[in-house]
């Protein structure tokens, strides 16, 4: 048995927190004591595209690369994310959904930590903007029989995937996926009003970091990320690194949208965990600044995707919408789990023991959580407790 004595998020109560095969077997108010740390459930990431070198795309994905991307966010309190893929061939998906499977069924430590797989793609917008950095020559209208051939290769485990509504067709496709227990977001688009509100009908419940993966000018109103923000349908994943959307855009989204539909995502690359400096990449010369904000090397104003975690969006949130704890926890870890079934995530006797014990920020880095330790499945994966 394992026991724990910390502070709950939520209460900042001190407690005693025991732990038997893999569950919460018990929570006893306990003294208070000096210098303990915060606890809350484990940190859920539904964007992460790799780290520390290894990105998912790779078409020389093993399952070890996958294993080391996986361990890779410990030490950020993160306990389950979904393994995205971006826009690719049909080829490079097949090879990378079949990998990402067998290390989910053959390693432990890789199905504790992915529940799932994220299809950011293939399905999105053509156009410079929208799209984003992902490739236009694999860009393609949707196809519910290759998303099927997809998912098979997956077996099954494609949990999410982001579509652009802005073609015929795709309400279909929504439909369909949804009706299989998809979690479908809208993203990386330029679809008109009625296409959303076609797409929210057919089921899609999320938008894929709404703000980013857009026009860098766009009509004042209306537009998609208004007619987005509007539909309470929708929750929107925000990317709350420091740089991919201004403190006050992120203020304005989280009173607009309100906490309760709001999740963070990081969008963490390969480029996660690489220190400054310039790297040759499948998207070109990549540089790494020094304040972790991800470029195409010698364009230090526009983003090439993100290095940072999750314990950074979380006090980036904190800071920037004038959240408190709990409701920034909220959005980075029950809501994002309840919305790809993760049940049962919470602090409580009787969940599963998936935690993270952390400090708030420092004042020499306010723009992250100080994780102490992180608990998966019962047994501690990062830190000491």
């Amino acid at each position: 048995m394992l026991a724990i004595v910390a502070r709950r998020f939520d209460t900042l109560r001190p407690v005693r927190i025991e732990i038997d095969r893999g569950f919460i077997a018990g929570l006893t108010p306990v003294p208070d004591q000096e210098g303990l740390p915060l606890v809350a459930p484990g940190l859920v990431d539904l964007q992460i595209n790799g780290y520390g070198g290894v990105e998912f795309n790779d078409p020389q994905l093993t399952v070890e690369k996958v294993r080391r991307v996986a361990l890779s966010q410990d030490p950020f309190g993160v306990t389950s994310f979904l393994a995205t893929l971006t826009t690719d061939s049909h080829a490079v998906f097949a090879q990378a959904l079949a990998v990402i499977a067998r290390a989910i069924g053959q390693s432990g430590e890789v199905a504790a930590r992915i529940p799932g797989i994220h299809l950011e793609g293939p399905f999105i917008s053509p156009d410079d903007g929208p799209r984003g950095a992902h490739p236009r020559e694999h860009v393609r209208p949707p196809d519910w029989d290759e998303f099927a051939r997809l998912q098979d290769l997956a077996q099954g485990r494609i949990k999410l995937l982001t579509i652009s509504p802005e073609y015929d067709g795709a309400a279909d496709l929504i439909r369909k996926a949804a009706k299989t227990g998809v979690l479908v977001a809208i993203g990386h688009t330029k679809a008109t009003a009625d296409q959303i509100n076609a797409a929210v009908d057919a089921g899609a419940r999320m938008s894929t970091h709404l703000g980013n993966g857009a026009h860098p000018q766009i009509r004042r109103h209306p537009n998609y990320i208004w007619d987005q923000l509007a539909d309470d349908r929708l929750v929107a994943s925000l990317i709350t690194d420091g740089h991919h959307l201004p403190p006050a855009v992120v203020k304005s989204m989280v009173r607009a949208k309100a906490p309760e539909r709001i999740v963070l995502v990081s969008d963490i690359t390969s480029m996660g965990g690489m220190p400054p400096g310039k790297y040759h990449t499948g998207l070109g010369e990549l540089e790494v600044l020094p304040s972790g904000k991800l470029v195409p090397a010698g364009q230090p104003e526009i983003l090439a995707g993100a290095s940072l975690a999750m314990n950074v969006c979380v006090a980036n949130v904190m800071r920037f919408a004038g959240v408190d704890l709990p409701t920034a926890i909220g959005m980075a870890s029950m809501r994002p789990a309840e919305l790809i079934g993760i049940r049962g995530h919470v602090l409580d006797v009787g969940a599963a023991a998936n935690l993270f014990m952390f400090d708030l920020p420092a004042a020499d880095s306010p723009d992250r959580l100080v994780v102490r330790a992180t608990v998966n499945q019962g047994s501690i994966v990062f830190g000491r407790v």
